[in-house]
């Protein structure tokens, strides 16, 4: 009968083949071992030696790892390449959005020119900035405020009124050489003078204490106000300027025989999450010198 064995069948039992001198070579195998433990133990040469041994082996390691570091390198070369593709799609896309909105912002700058020069009006003034990182937090539960990392050393002044990439965040109320702290809308001491963009009607928005939360108090019951409604800055009272968007009112209701609505918005600055903001140069006069913390607190 024709054997059926492979190569490697006859190589595998050779390996744990039983033969008379199995024996000797694990013993001689466990007195290798054990010796070379024990002069390892004892003489620090032998570790030297052995360190050199595993230089030597490495390059074999490298050579047995190298078809898999090759997959995980063509693997990550295939998901990057793919990502950046995606990233470029999408970056094109918002350059395409961008360009049409700055042509329609063109027409409008140049109809917004014409009408002032009908009216004769003044142009508004320009707002300057300066980026900002938060850098700190209040761990007071009662009070809403953030510290960032610029200061008087960088014209930082009391009052000064800071945005991130949503909106209105709120304004500084105190200032140090290098860092000041920021006041959030949200904060229960804090208001700040809106005005309703759909139709221009002016209410004042009040911190809750909570940062995905403003109240709008003494809201008449006959008031044009609706659920999604756009609160936009107000410019009233200097401090915040004209335009910037502050919140969106999420809730409206009305309990018998309360003369105002019970109403509440959201505001559109990311107000727990935001890491970079932009303090805004927005005063017609300087800062007073005689301003104080608790003016910038109180004050609209």
């Amino acid at each position: 009968m024709a054997s059926h064995f492979q190569p490697e069948d006859r190589v595998i039992k050779q390996l744990f083949a039983k033969g008379p001198f199995l024996g000797y070579r694990l013993l001689g195998a466990l007195v290798l071992s054990l010796t070379l433990m024990f002069a390892e133990h004892r003489w620090a040469e032998v570790a030297y030696v052995r360190s050199w041994a595993t230089l030597v082996v490495t390059p074999v390691q490298w050579a047995a790892d190298a078809p898999s570091r090759f997959v995980a390198w063509l693997t990550d070369s295939l998901t990057n390449r793919n990502s950046l593709l995606d990233e470029n799609r999408e970056l094109r896309a918002q350059a395409l959005l961008l360009a049409e909105r700055s042509q329609a912002m063109s027409s409008v700058v140049a109809e917004n020119i014409r009408l002032r020069e009908l009216l004769n009006a003044s142009e508004r003034i320009q707002i300057d900035f300066l980026t900002a990182e938060l850098i700190g937090i209040n761990y007071d539960p009662f009070s809403q405020q953030v510290i960032i990392n610029r200061g008087r050393q960088d014209g930082v002044y009391l009052g000064q009124p800071v945005v991130d990439a949503s909106g209105v965040m709120g304004q500084i109320v105190s200032v140090s050489p290098y860092t000041s702290r920021l006041l959030l809308i949200s904060d229960a001491h804090h208001a700040i003078p809106v005005q309703i963009n759909r139709n221009g009607v002016r209410l004042v928005a009040q911190g809750s204490g909570r940062a995905d939360r403003l109240y709008l108090p003494h809201v008449p019951e006959t008031a044009d106000v609706e659920e999604g409604d756009l609160l936009i800055a107000s410019g009233l009272g200097g401090r915040f300027p004209f335009g910037y968007p502050v919140a969106r009112i999420t809730q409206i209701s009305h309990q018998s025989g309360e003369p105002f609505l019970h109403v509440v918005a959201e505001p559109l600055a990311q107000l727990d999450r935001s890491r970079y903001v932009l303090l805004l140069s927005h005063q017609l006069q300087g800062p007073s010198p005689a301003a104080t913390e608790v003016e910038a607190e109180r004050g609209i």
